[in-house]
């Protein structure tokens, strides 16, 4: 029994040490790619549409509604103590140092990351990629590069709009709902917030994010099983995987930068 756990335990981690060392090979072969021609900007911008602008509306709404809620549970908090003119501040330096990266990277990896998964499971599943090998043609420079550096550089956008729509939701709350003046609010929150520690420290958390989701996103698309189980399993995992790995990375971050 014990014996047949330990074996269990050890086969795991050398599953979890293979699959780590090919996700760094993978991530090496996107790299280079990158750093040399033909630079497919045409594909590039193909997926920061489907990624990005398809993602607009979820961002938006889900940011407006956190800026709500998160406005009236701080004005329902700092009440008790006198505090309600630093709603602003509670608002502002949440949603940039923290909840604004790491929901909106949660959100696109439910939505645009398992899309990207399940279209290059399906390519895969179709033999779309063996026939572009066939063709001399690399699929991780033509498929998986494009939208792996897309996942990159849309993910500061989209934090950027779900920040923006939470403030926003925040004031009609606090301003709007529960009487604080305006000024009051926008002021707390523009004398709390620094550039440099604060917004520089977001847009570099969302930036790590959008790494790791365009990664883990095309690595399990690329590596799924042929079937049309595989692409499910595939998507399915892209979604833990990734949520998991947002959360993890952004303690660490945290930790040790203090952003």
């Amino acid at each position: 029994m014990i014996l047949a756990s330990t074996q269990q335990i050890g086969a795991s981690m050398v599953s979890f040490i293979q699959q780590l060392g090919e996700l760094t090979v993978f991530t090496v072969r996107i790299g280079l790619t990158g750093l040399r021609p033909p630079w497919r900007f045409r594909q590039v911008l193909d997926e920061l549409y489907k990624l990005g602008v398809l993602s607009l509306v979820i961002i938006g709404v889900s940011g407006l509604s956190v800026g709500m809620v998160l406005a009236l549970q701080g004005y329902n908090t700092l009440v008790r103590f006198g505090a309600e003119e630093a709603l602003g501040t509670v608002v502002g330096l949440s949603l940039v140092r923290e909840l604004g990266p790491v929901l909106t990277a949660l959100l696109a990896t439910g939505r645009a990351g398992s899309a990207t998964t399940a279209e290059i499971g399906t390519m895969v599943a179709t033999e779309q990629l063996d026939g572009l090998r066939m063709m001399s043609v690399d699929p991780i420079d033509y498929v998986i590069g494009p939208k792996a550096l897309a996942m990159t550089l849309v993910m500061p956008m989209l934090s950027g709009l779900f920040i923006c729509a939470g403030i926003f939701g925040g004031y009609l709350v606090g301003v709007g709902l529960m009487g604080i003046d305006s000024g009051t609010y926008l002021t707390s929150m523009e004398s709390s917030i620094n550039f440099r520690s604060d917004v520089s420290g977001s847009i570099l958390k969302a930036l790590l994010f959008g790494v790791l989701v365009g990664l883990v996103s095309t690595y399990r698309g690329y590596k799924c099983a042929p079937t049309s189980a595989g692409v499910s399993a595939a998507t399915t995992s892209t979604v833990v995987t990734a949520s998991v790995a947002v959360l993890i990375f952004d303690y660490f971050f945290t930790a040790l930068w203090g952003v």
